[in-house]
């Protein structure tokens, strides 16, 4: 397969981004829930738009702050989706995945910290129920066709507050709250507060992820049967690749 051939950011640093994105995208998920359970401790619908709103608003912020190193993913369902498109190579997407679940468990352990609560607490918070699962499913799909339309119709631009528009919307119209990622989901194990999953439920959870993905490549591959890897190159936002 031919690749976008652009001199670029080598790998190394395009991976810390990554890593930084995906903790701070953890720090945001987690922390907004710990302090809207203790904001408002009697209101669920309040929590959920306590925990939602913070976190639309700071993918917005973190894909524009990382964004142009390494695309922004974040996500390993993403990171895959691009290399299936030819946007990226399937070395550095296999690069990218272990290091967004690393950084979405160092967000949740600065999370629990910043709230004084142990560093590492299990969570016991179990989600995996069918309607949960075909949520997530549902969830992912769409994000990925928000990402790939965009990219699509060079729109990348709007990207950031697109998928901060998208998620903070499936908070409420998903049963599951859109986790839409499994590295967040591994992470989310790591913190016993509103935002949790217990880890029973997580092999579910990403199982549903990545066939919500693979149903999102076939849609995309129908409405845009003419994507290009030069094009899929340019998800989340615009960015150097390495030369190759």
């Amino acid at each position: 397969m031919e690749y976008p051939t652009r001199v670029g950011l080598p790998l190394a640093r395009r991976l810390f981004a990554e890593l930084l994105g995906s903790a701070f995208l953890a720090a945001l998920v987690i922390g907004s829930g710990i302090a809207a359970n203790t904001l408002s401790p009697s209101d669920t619908g309040l929590q959920l738009f306590e925990n939602a709103a913070p976190t639309a608003a700071g993918l917005f912020a973190i894909s524009r702050m990382f964004g142009p190193v390494s695309g922004g993913h974040f996500n390993p369902v993403v990171s895959l989706a691009d290399a299936a498109f030819g946007g990226l190579r399937r070395r550095d997407a296999a690069a990218y995945v272990p290091v967004q679940v690393a950084g979405c468990v160092l967000g949740a352990v600065a999370a629990n910290g910043m709230f004084a609560l142990a560093a590492i607490s299990i969570s016991t918070h179990h989600r995996a129920s069918p309607a949960h699962l075909f949520a997530e499913a549902i969830a992912t799909a769409g994000l990925l066709i928000v990402i790939f339309s965009l990219a699509r119709t060079h729109r990348t631009a709007k990207a950031p507050a697109a998928v901060g528009a998208y998620i903070g919307a499936a908070y409420f119209f998903t049963s599951s709250a859109s986790f839409a990622n499994p590295a967040i989901s591994v992470g989310r194990m790591f913190s016993n507060t509103f935002a949790g999953i217990a880890p029973a439920s997580v092999p579910a959870f990403v199982a549903a992820q990545l066939v919500g993905g693979a149903c999102a490549l076939l849609v995309i591959r129908a409405l845009y049967p003419d994507v290009t890897p030069e094009e899929a190159a340019e998800v989340v936002l615009p960015h150097p690749a390495e030369a190759r």
